[in-house]
């Protein structure tokens, strides 16, 4: 007898799941602090894969550390239908943040296996490694090497802020696998994730159905001066760096104002020699442009790299403009997107189509298998922060419609 259509999840074992994690790397004021391949990382991935053990998925580890879990369908020939997100969080991050994209898709199997359910497909749940991209650079590394975005050998050699490469670190933690990242064949990816933003929880709506992720270019940029003591030297003979680096980042945020739904962004800055009374010689930051248009990007880009070289110019300073990161605006597939918005109306969800503000590994996935993601609001648009919060109603509902997405594509669910 089919069931589908009266399927729901248990919330509060959701709930449950997620504060369990969220003791993992617990901070003082409510948040998470769960690096990268730290030992945090590895006890969070220790209790996932227990969990999914006890769900009766079998589990594999490839050679960057991404973990699957696989639940057998009908057809063990058929391609999984897989869901995932990520374990990592920022040094000041959230309970949600990547982890409910990740217990969400557990709490699926779990139901599927309450109800008795079979789906003609294997459904898969991953958790990629270094989504955030905060104790090794770029984010989204796990995926990114298993789309082919990334050389292997490249992200393995990646060094934090100690000197403690990539590599080691996950074999330190005793996740390094031995499967090839990307050797398996995917029919659909799906992910659920908190917005991030304020959209949903402003429009009054529970789901959020994805339909692309915005384009994204990332920048370090270097100004050089010259060094020199802060008494005698005139103002007016001052090769200073930093002022140039001031006015650069007053034009990434005029550049970000002068786009409709771009974000540009300056997150991070190293002065040098950083002393009180010496005048900067060296300045790099970073800078983060975002639009879903790629031909704004592009004019972003110029007018970064024009403006940036004027007030060089015009300061006897040099610069050093070094793109470090770049994916397009990425559409995702409009079936998928279609089996989200009808499984929120289906089930009775305020709901509307949103853009992707952020990056997440559906981006990459993107590129491999036909992908989809479901939004649930965050409060007060909060997020990256400790204070990150989502209401357990939202949460259950997305984890509904992730469920009833994943049905959709593996199959027609019977007793």
């Amino acid at each position: 007898m089919t069931i589908a259509a009266n399927l729901r999840i248990d919330g509060s074992r959701l709930w449950d799941s997620l504060m369990e994690m969220a003791k993992i790397g617990a901070t003082p004021k409510g948040g998470v602090c769960r690096l990268a391949l730290s030992d945090l990382d590895r006890q969070g991935r220790d209790l996932f894969v227990s969990w999914c053990k006890a769900a009766g998925c079998t589990v594999s580890v490839d050679r960057v550390g991404n973990i699957f879990a696989r639940r057998p369908g009908r057809d063990a020939s058929k391609p999984a239908v897989m869901t995932g997100s990520h374990l990592d969080t920022q040094p000041t991050g959230g309970k949600f943040d990547g982890i409910f994209g990740v217990l969400a898709g557990l709490e699926v199997l779990r139901t599927l296996n309450d109800r008795g359910v079979t789906t003609d497909a294997p459904i898969e749940l991953a958790v990629w490694t270094n989504e955030e991209g905060s104790r090794f650079s770029p984010a989204m590394m796990g995926s990114g090497v298993y789309a082919g975005v990334f050389p292997e050998d490249e992200v393995m050699a990646k060094r934090d802020v100690d000197g403690k490469s990539f590599g080691d670190e996950l074999r330190r933690i005793g996740y390094a696998g031995a499967q090839k990242p990307g050797d398996r064949t995917v029919a659909a990816y799906f992910e659920a994730h908190i917005e991030q933003g304020p959209i949903l929880e402003a429009e009054r709506k529970t789901i959020g159905v994805v339909t692309a992720a915005q384009g994204q270019r990332w920048y370090e940029i270097t100004v050089t001066g010259q060094e020199a003591h802060a008494g005698p030297t005139p103002m007016r003979r001052r090769k200073d760096a930093l002022v140039g680096a001031s006015r650069m980042v007053e034009v990434v945020n005029r550049i970000g104002l002068a786009h409709d739904l771009a974000c540009a962004t300056v997150g991070f800055m190293q002065v040098s020699p950083n002393s009180r009374n010496t005048i900067p010689g060296r300045v790099f930051f970073t800078v983060d442009f975002r639009h879903p248009q790629d031909a704004t990007l592009t004019a972003m880009d110029r007018t970064l790299r024009d403006e940036c070289g004027r007030i060089a110019a015009a300061a006897g300073l040099d610069v050093e403009i070094k793109e470090f990161w770049y994916f397009p605006p990425t559409p995702f597939a409009a079936p998928l997107v279609e089996a989200v918005r009808g499984g929120a109306a289906r089930l009775g969800y305020p709901h509307m189509d949103i853009v992707s503000g952020a990056g997440h590994d559906a981006v990459y996935m993107a590129r491999v298998a036909p992908t989809a993601m479901i939004f649930v609001p965050c409060e007060d648009g909060i997020s990256h922060n400790e204070v990150e919060n989502a209401k357990p109603g939202d949460l259950e509902a997305g984890c509904n419609v992730l469920l009833h997405a994943i049905l959709s594509a593996a199959g027609e669910a019977t007793r």
